[in-house]
């Protein structure tokens, strides 16, 4: 008897240890009622089939012990898939007429996305995004407590709860909850009632919301670039101004296969006349590259880093010298790639980056170079299995590109 009991003395801890319990049999009607009559939140995963931090979550966060015991204890736990794949069962199928009105509901944009009710059923609070167990313990921690749901401080927002210090925290909780038009609007609020929009909390302030030319730190950024970078960091104001422009005034006005770049141009040139040249150009390379229009990309890329190219990031000079070398067959183009490729490896080492100069020294015939180099990147990345599979190909003379 003395084991027995023992043993069922360890039963808890052991439905602890298999991590957080989803429900896969209930209907969402069920999991309300579950809820109801055990007095418990209801957390919701809302994942896709194709989403790499939500298959994160589901292997590796989920299944910890400690996950289990917090989620087990505090919520009824389930997972609603919001696509439709072939390979969907029977539990998921019957779930869609309710995914797709959860989706459209709690307007789920991002992926993963975690929504948490009220044992009563009313929608408390969200959190968007991957993380760590304690991290994502304690964000989840904040459904529990009236003073910390998403969904009860935006009530009392609506109500009239607007002193600057509320704005502030509600601006920020609305950008964690993903919730993009609550956070533009109440982040303007806030930074309405600044009389110094240059202290370093209000720049901080600004680089989380300033996402538009109609947000207040846009102007901020493109005006008083010096003081922003003094707090952010050199050429960061300008980058984010330029970065802004391109998406409003290029990417929103490339559509279908004709594109008038010269009504682009010359309405850049009218409202930002500092950017027009940079941003246009920059326009046309991705362009270029989404329609996989090479000559094009090539023209304009060589055009964009001859005047351009000292703004350019390690990730950017990377990407490009890759786009070249993988479609370019122009070797003058080859060849200006590479110093590209060597600029961005310039102060850190990324194998990754490594590797694109490797194979670009390969493309030109520089095999020993290439080998060299692609044997470092190997070592710096562990013993990647692809760069691993691209330095044999060099070894054995054979071609590293389509």
């Amino acid at each position: 008897m003395k084991k027995l009991l023992c043993l069922l003395a360890l039963l808890p801890a052991m439905a602890f240890a298999q991590g957080v319990h989803f429900e896969k049999e209930l209907t969402w009607q069920q999991v309300l009622a579950k809820a109801k009559a055990e007095h418990k939140y209801i957390f919701v995963d809302c994942y896709t089939t194709w989403c790499g931090p939500c298959k994160y979550m589901t292997a590796q966060v989920f299944p910890q012990e400690t996950m289990g015991r917090f989620f087990n204890s505090n919520f009824i736990n389930v997972k609603v898939q919001l696509d439709k794949t072939p390979d969907d069962n029977e539990h998921v199928k019957s779930w869609y007429e309710d995914a797709a009105m959860i989706e459209k509901e709690y307007k789920i944009r991002s992926y993963p996305t975690f929504l948490y009710f009220s044992p009563e059923g009313k929608i408390v609070h969200r959190t968007v995004g991957s993380s760590e167990a304690a991290e994502f313990i304690a964000r989840s921690e904040k459904a529990l407590k009236p003073a910390t749901q998403y969904y009860t401080q935006l009530d009392k927002y609506n109500k009239g709860n607007n002193k600057p210090e509320d704005l502030h925290a509600m601006a920020m909780a609305a950008m964690d909850a993903d919730d993009g038009p609550n956070a533009a609007k109440i982040s303007r609020e806030y930074l309405a009632t600044q009389k110094n929009l240059l202290t370093a909390d209000n720049i901080h302030f600004m680089d989380n919301f300033t996402h538009s030319s109609k947000d207040t730190g846009f102007t901020v950024f493109m005006k008083q670039s010096k003081a922003v970078d003094a707090v952010l960091g050199a050429g960061k104001a300008t980058a984010r101004v330029k970065d802004i422009i391109t998406n409003e005034e290029v990417y929103a006005k490339l559509r279908g296969n004709t594109v008038d770049w010269a009504s682009i141009e010359k309405q850049v040139q009218e409202k930002y006349p500092q950017y027009a040249t940079e941003v246009v150009t920059m326009g046309k390379v991705r362009y270029g590259m989404v329609k996989k229009d090479w000559p094009m990309f090539q023209t304009n890329v060589m055009a964009y880093m001859k005047q351009f190219g000292s703004n350019a990031s390690p990730a950017m000079l990377n990407e490009f010298a890759w786009a070249v070398f993988e479609n370019c067959q122009d070797m003058t183009c080859v060849t200006e790639a590479l110093e590209w490729s060597k600029q961005s490896i310039k102060d850190k080492e990324e194998p990754m980056y490594m590797d694109t100069y490797a194979n670009i020294l390969y493309k030109l015939g520089k095999k020993n170079e290439a080998i060299a180099m692609e044997e470092k990147a190997v070592k710096l990345s562990n013993g990647d299995q692809e760069l691993s599979a691209t330095l044999e190909k060099m070894k054995n003379g054979e071609p590293t590109w389509k």
